[in-house]
């Protein structure tokens, strides 16, 4: 997508982000000092809890008011806050831009996942998953600069997705329309190793989800580059959409089973609204 159009989306994306977010306020996340809750105690403002003073303590979180009224010397506890590691996985599969208005979903998932990251004060990592696995730096991401007409027609995601060095306890953004052969399993193996947390946002459009296919059909299969005539009577068509829903009922159900949040993004709407219909109510973003 030229850079005048990304810069457009980008632009979108920073005023998304300040209606919706990533989870990061929810949960707790290991990191170095920052502005989101982490797992132990720290020195923000927020009073967590106390207990008793240990020699060693730092003096100057003694409870001296408890001192006055117990005689006992009790220690002030505050919540440590973090700065949250979000690794942002983007599959370039060619299926992904499989038409204009699923391409630029795409990017809005892509640009949206980094705006919300980087205003919550987090530490960005952005991997894209095409013949390699491709650490993309955020100043070349943020100038449009993407490395977008190597892309290979069939990539091995689940293949990349073993290889892609994931940061323990990172919050671990996967962008994929899921329209892999390989079992759901392997994936989410793959995604989960290192005790991160995961959501996956996974764009798609109508034309893969409710093809109005009828009669002699010229398909273009995107990633192999290969065009093929068909004829397609209802019979054919039942059997495509029985195998397209399969296919994503596999998914959410290893998703369940793993606790990984799983959100499909219509391209049909405006971003907003595609985000509110099921990633809100999924967990997967959140409202402010």
């Amino acid at each position: 997508m030229p850079p005048d159009i990304l810069r457009q989306i980008h632009l979108q994306m920073k005023a998304a982000a300040s209606v919706a977010r990533l989870p990061l306020r929810s949960g707790q996340w290991s990191g170095v000092a920052g502005s989101v809750l982490g797992q132990g105690t720290g020195s923000s403002i927020d009073f967590q809890d106390q207990r008793p003073y240990l020699p060693g303590d730092d003096p100057r979180h003694i409870n001296w008011q408890a001192y006055a009224r117990s005689g006992q010397y009790t220690m002030k506890l505050y919540r440590q806050e973090v700065t949250p590691r979000v690794d942002v996985i983007f599959d370039a599969s060619e299926s992904m831009f499989l038409s204009e208005a699923k391409a630029r979903r795409t990017w809005e998932l892509v640009y949206f996942s980094l705006e919300s990251a980087l205003r919550l004060g987090a530490s960005v990592k952005l991997q894209m998953l095409r013949e390699t696995v491709d650490e993309m730096p955020l100043e070349r991401a943020l100038a449009y600069d993407w490395p977008m007409k190597a892309v290979i027609k069939r990539p091995d995601v689940p293949e990349l997705l073993e290889r892609t060095l994931l940061r323990a306890g990172s919050l671990r953004v996967f962008i994929s329309d899921l329209l892999s052969e390989a079992p759901p399993e392997r994936m989410v193996s793959a995604l989960t190793h290192g005790k991160g947390r995961v959501i996956m946002l996974v764009p798609f459009c109508r034309d893969e989800a409710k093809p109005e296919w009828d009669g002699n059909i010229e398909f273009d299969d995107c990633e192999r580059d290969l065009r093929d005539k068909r004829r397609v009577d209802k019979d054919i068509l039942a059997r495509y959409l029985h195998a397209y829903q399969t296919h994503f009922a596999l998914w959410r159900e290893q998703c369940v089973r793993r606790g990984i949040g799983m959100a499909r993004v219509a391209s049909e709407f405006d971003f907003l609204s595609a985000i509110r219909a099921e990633a809100a109510s999924a967990g997967v973003v959140e409202l402010t």
